[in-house]
């Protein structure tokens, strides 16, 4: 069977190097992956080893938010680690080259490799080059802020369509820190994907480079018998936190990386996040929180120097293995920087004294919830709330300028279980703070937010809605309060009153009877442990 496709018994006797590779043409995340690849192979075969390419899946979060099609990207994380897993198990593979771009791309496929355990690395596929509209630098972001801006009057249909053109000019993941670069950043910090490689964007030329060099890295892997399992241990996922705390990245990370500890029984809690962040000093200004994108970021010094600040300032384990075979501190110890780059500061000079994660708890978030404050100045906010049971209907209300400063938006039934998926928030929290509500109006939800999401946003609030979680008994008008300092989400409701709101009260119907959603809402567990599948 493999002659038949063209293999010799010279190619069979070599390492057999799987490339699993996340290519569609849907979208710009992935888009040049199919070429990245021959570049990886060509670095294989080089090292003496037999590259075997195949597919899995992706489905990207900017094209489908605020639909239906957004419940999928969860879900798909889960798809991406088990088709790796199958096709690496089913074909016997000594090795592999995971390539990803965008935001469930890449835990997915770190999960894979956690769970296999075989000799292997990641390689991200880099970011999108910014837009230029106005002389400011585009993002995705802009687009979405973009149509709260022109619900409200502030801007016209010309401008909105000039935004929308000029936004996404290459191929490449979404060019601020947020989910897909902000999980860039965790694969190199943890030490799966080579230091210096997963930061170079997608159309410049050193990324051919870089994917040789991952090819010829994972024939080396599998001779050395350096497992995953070497590399994935509890001081590299603190380390991986901490390049989220000092980046301002991604709420997602929370999920993803607890979903990955489960994949090597590395114990892993809410309480780890919020502490680690307390600690880490906010080093780079970033979008959507800062003002730089990830290729500006790139040109500055890149992950690299993210990284090489923080051994610095010791606040990394430095002597974690990589895929390199050489420890992390190694790795970064002689990053360059840009002479008079702006982007990235000292530990003892930085943006912020606190990372941009908060873990907060309460009557209404029991299990906890994620609250990222690096794209807000909000300490604390008390008000009425507003309760949506959908996205849709909460985004309906946002268009029509129906959401008020001193708001606190709920919208429940949109967690794991309920959606199921998790669905993303950005057209909500765009839409606000396009209509300049970003810093007045709280929102909360045991749903997800992009991390494009800035302004005043819980997400993963837990237990969620669809299980009994309080927040399915929030009523329109309800006071709750919101306290960082505290770590508070609370409902100021006696218990009297919500035990008669419990009364009679059941689960709804899954929205989805049989399939993959079906599947995926029958075995997954609480955002508070990683939204996994058993």
């Amino acid at each position: 069977m493999m002659k038949a496709v063209g293999f010799t018994d010279a190619d069979l006797e070599k390492p057999l190097i799987g490339i699993a590779n996340t290519w569609t043409e849907i979208g710009p995340c992935n888009f040049h992956l199919r070429e990245l690849a021959e570049h990886v192979k060509a670095g294989v075969r080089a090292a003496g080893g037999t590259p075997l390419e195949f597919n899995t899946v992706s489905i990207s979060d900017g094209i489908t938010m605020g639909t239906e099609g957004m419940k999928t990207s969860l879900i798909s994380r889960e798809v991406i680690c088990d088709s790796i897993e199958l096709v690496t198990r089913g074909n016997a593979l000594d090795g592999l080259v995971c390539l990803s771009s965008c935001d469930k791309t890449n835990p997915g496929v770190m999960m894979a490799l956690a769970r296999l355990d075989v000799p292997g690395l990641a390689l991200y596929g880099g970011s999108i080059n910014h837009g230029t509209h106005g002389g400011k630098a585009l993002t995705v972001q802009d687009v979405f802020e973009a149509v709260g801006a022109f619900s409200a009057g502030k801007i016209d249909a010309q401008e909105f369509k000039c935004i929308e053109d000029a936004a996404c000019p290459t191929a490449g993941a979404c060019g601020g820190q947020f989910t897909a670069n902000t999980m860039a950043t965790i694969m190199e910090a943890i030490g799966i994907s080579p230091v210096g490689a997963n930061g170079i964007p997608a159309t410049d030329p050193a990324k051919a480079e870089a994917a040789f060099r991952c090819g010829e890295i994972a024939v080396e892997l599998v001779r050395q018998d350096l497992r995953p399992s070497r590399i994935f241990t509890r001081p590299a996922f603190e380390n991986a936190i901490t390049s989220v705390a000092a980046s301002g990245g991604s709420t997602n990370a929370v999920l993803h990386l607890l979903a990955l500890a489960r994949e090597v029984t590395v114990p892993l809690t809410l309480e780890d996040f919020d502490q680690i962040s307390a600690r880490t000093p906010t080093i780079a200004t970033l979008k959507p929180g800062g003002l730089y994108t990830a290729v500006e970021m790139h040109a500055a010094g890149g992950m690299s120097l993210l990284l090489r600040r923080l051994f610095e300032g010791g606040f990394l384990a430095a002597d974690c293995a990589t895929v390199t075979g050489r420890t992390l501190g190694e790795e970064v110890r002689e990053a360059p920087e840009t002479a008079g780059q702006q982007v990235i500061r000292p530990t003892s000079k930085p943006f912020k004294p606190h990372g941009g994660l908060v873990i907060l708890r309460g009557n209404l978030a029991a299990e906890g919830c994620v609250l990222k404050i690096a794209g807000s100045s909000v300490e604390r906010h008390r008000g009425p709330a507003r309760v949506f049971n959908c996205e849709e209907d909460a985004m309906a209300a946002a268009n029509k300028q129906a959401i008020k400063a001193g708001d606190v938006v709920v919208i429940r039934y949109e967690g794991p279980k309920g959606g199921p998926g998790m669905r993303e928030m950005l057209g909500v929290t765009a839409a606000l703070a396009g209509a300049g509500l970003a810093e007045s109006v709280a929102l909360l939800t045991d749903g997800r937010f992009s991390g494009a999401t800035r302004g005043f946003s819980i997400g993963h609030v837990a237990p969620e809605a669809a299980v009994g979680g309080l927040i399915a008994f929030v009523n329109e008008g309800d006071t709750i309060e919101i306290d960082v300092a505290k770590r508070l989400l609370h409902l100021d409701v006696s218990d009297a009153v919500l035990a008669e709101r419990r009364q009679g009260w059941t689960s709804p119907a899954p929205r989805y009877q049989r399939g993959v959603m079906a599947k995926y809402a029958a075995t997954v567990s609480s955002a508070a442990t990683g939204a996994y599948t058993t």
